[in-house]
This record gives C-alpha cells, sequence and structure tokens, in this order.
C-alpha cells in the first residue's frame, strides 16, 4: 500500500483540510495564551512575598524567571490543551451541522480526519522539540531562581551552607571525593581520588583544592555532576539527560528508573498529542444532545483517565520494578486500543 509523506499530504490539502487546520490551530494558541496569562497571574500571586525578599526588580524577575517558567508550564499542560481545543472547535461544527455537510457531501470519515492527523502531528513535533532541547534550558532558568528565592529548604542551601561533602564513582574502577564543594564558585576541596584493579589500589591523588576550568574542561566529571536534586531531570537536554544517566548507571546511583521514565516520556509525551487529537475529533465529532457540555465533559474524564494511569505506571517503575520504557509509553498504549474502539464505533 503507497504511503504518502506529510510534505504530499500538505500539498494535496483541500479548502476543508485548511479550515478545519485553521481552526485547531487558531483555537489551540488562544486556548494557551489565555491559561499563560492566567498561570503567570496564580504563580505571581503566590510567590509575591518571596520576590519582595529577593530585592530583584521587575526586569531581573521576567529574565531570571518568567522566561523559563512560561515554557515550562506551557509544555507541561500542552497535550491537555491540544485535546479540549479539538474538543470544543470540533462539538461546535458539529452543533452547527457542519460535519453532517461534509460527509454528506461525499466526504469519507476517514477522509475527514485527514486535518487532524495533519495538527495532531505538527503539534506533536512542536512539543518533541521543546522537550529535548528549549524546556529543558528554560527549566535551569526557573529552578535555578527558585531553588536560590523560592525553596526555604532547597538543595542549593543543602550544598552552599549544609553538608556538602559529596562521595562518587567516576568510572568503573575510579572513586572519588570532594569536601565542601561550592555550586556558585565551581570550587571545592580538598579532594581525593583513587583507582582500583582487581581490588588492589593502584593510583591515590589528593589535592587540597578543585577549580572548574571553563576554558579548558579538563576533569573528567563536569560541576553539574556534582548536585543532584529535584530539578536535575527536567533542566538537562536530552543528550545530557542520556549521558548523565549513563554516568549514574556506572556508579550504581539509586533513582535511575526516576531518570529513564523522564526520558522516555519525553518521546511519549508526542505520540500522546496526536493520539488526544484523535480522541478528541471522534468523541466531539458526533451531534448529541448536550453538545459542547457533554463532549466536553466526556474529554475531560478521558483526560482523567490518562492522567491516572500515567501516575500509576510512573509509581511502578520508579517504586517497583516496571521498566521505565513501559512505564512511559504503557498510556499511550492504551490510547491506541481508545482511538480504535471509538473509531469503530462512530457513526459514519
Amino acid at each position: 500500500m503507497h504511503t504518502r509523506s506529510p510534505l504530499s499530504l500538505l500539498i494535496a490539502m483541500k479548502k476543508i483540510d485548511w479550515y478545519i487546520l485553521k481552526k485547531f490551530l487558531t483555537t489551540f494558541f488562544f486556548a494557551i495564551f489565555l491559561f499563560t496569562i492566567i498561570a503567570v497571574v496564580i504563580d505571581v500571586s503566590e510567590k509575591t512575598d518571596e520576590m519582595v525578599r529577593s530585592r530583584l526588580g521587575v526586569k531581573r524577575i521576567m529574565l531570571e524567571y518568567y522566561i523559563g517558567f512560561i515554557p515550562h508550564i506551557i509544555a507541561l499542560l500542552f497535550p491537555l490543551f491540544v485535546f479540549i481545543a479539538v474538543i470544543y472547535f470540533t462539538s461546535k461544527m458539529a452543533v452547527q451541522s457542519e460535519i453532517i455537510a461534509m460527509i454528506a457531501g461525499g466526504t469519507s470519515y476517514r477522509r475527514w480526519l485527514r486535518p487532524y492527523w495533519i495538527g495532531g502531528i505538527i503539534l506533536g513535533v512542536v512539543l518533541w522539540f521543546a522537550n529535548q532541547y528549549v524546556v529543558p534550558r528554560a527549566n535551569k532558568i526557573r529552578s535555578s531562581f527558585e531553588s536560590k528565592y523560592i525553596d526555604a529548604n532547597s538543595s542549593y542551601n543543602a550544598l552552599v551552607g549544609g553538608n556538602t561533602n559529596i562521595y562518587f564513582r567516576v568510572d568503573s574502577f575510579t572513586y572519588a571525593g570532594i569536601l565542601r564543594y561550592d555550586t556558585l564558585t565551581k570550587r571545592g576541596g580538598p579532594i581525593f581520588m583513587y583507582r582500583l584493579d582487581s581490588n588492589r589500589l593502584t593510583n591515590n591523588m589528593r589535592a587540597e583544592g578543585i577549580v572548574w576550568d571553563t576554558a579548558t574542561r579538563k576533569w573528567r566529571f563536569t560541576p553539574q555532576d556534582l548536585g543532584r536534586d529535584k530539578y536535575t531531570k527536567e533542566r538537562l537536554t536530552t543528550p545530557e539527560l542520556n549521558r548523565y544517566i549513563e554516568l549514574e548507571t556506572l556508579r550504581g546511583s539509586e533513582g535511575l528508573n526516576d531518570l529513564k521514565v523522564e526520558r522516555y516520556r519525553r518521546d511519549a509525551t508526542s505520540v500522546t498529542v496526536l493520539l488526544l487529537t484523535l480522541i478528541g475529533a471522534i468523541v466531539a465529532g458526533r451531534k448529541v444532545r448536550g453538545g459542547s457540555g457533554l463532549h466536553l465533559a466526556i474529554g475531560f474524564m478521558l483526560a482523567a483517565l490518562f492522567i491516572i494511569t500515567d501516575r500509576f505506571s510512573t509509581i511502578f517503575s520508579t517504586k517497583g520494578s516496571l521498566p521505565p520504557l513501559l512505564a512511559a509509553w504503557i498510556p499511550n498504549a492504551i490510547f491506541i486500543g481508545v482511538v480504535i474502539l471509538l473509531y469503530r464505533k462512530a457513526p459514519k
């Protein structure tokens, strides 16, 4: 069977496709824009005291916090707002009998779904790229501000002002320890590093201090490797996260499943966008009593089911023995079945 590429599908699009796709994207971006304003207002009201105590001006708060917070909150709720947008505008089309007219005019049900496929793929690709590179960099900005000015008992305080002794495994045979490491100045010491060969000490190095040289980058580990906190997995780009997982695996660290679930979910969430797009279109495309209200109610029930499934699979992986790859993709696997079931039962 011959399959068309996404580019050929765009070229072959007709007025009906552009009509639906325009409604899809405009509704989605309007919803995201509106929610972002609401989220910022709520966040400001919750953190007003901390921001006043920080003695930073509005410009610095915007550049050192909200420029990272906004991409974070958008990415967090991206799939949900795709779902809501699809249900909202499709339901209005169904109530106004536009979908019935399209199908009665000779457009097949499968053909009617094509612009939803295209829109879902476009938004899924946008989210995929953002999750790999853009959102982690935004999280680095946001988390640095929160750890310094918002969190009363943050990992920042623990590293700079509390117990800063760090012990870790550099590779399969080398172990190191740093006393009193400062994440701001990237200085620490004293330091020791020793190497074992067949349980025999072959190298033992000690120094009074250690400083990260940003020009030569000579360490066998980086300052980033010395501090792991609740923000670590969120602020690493995917290549950095892959390296970090390899390093932590080598060290035999705990909590690896949490890191791996984060890594696999960055890919899985993009597919979630497409699945929720199709579910929203099929559910809202049927003209029923109750109109948009009923469609939104059904949509929120399905969204809640997805979130519950996602949370359970994550817990079973981070706290149990469920493989992280399965934990990240189980919700999508279940909802692929939901899409097929809804499609088969949809009136055509």
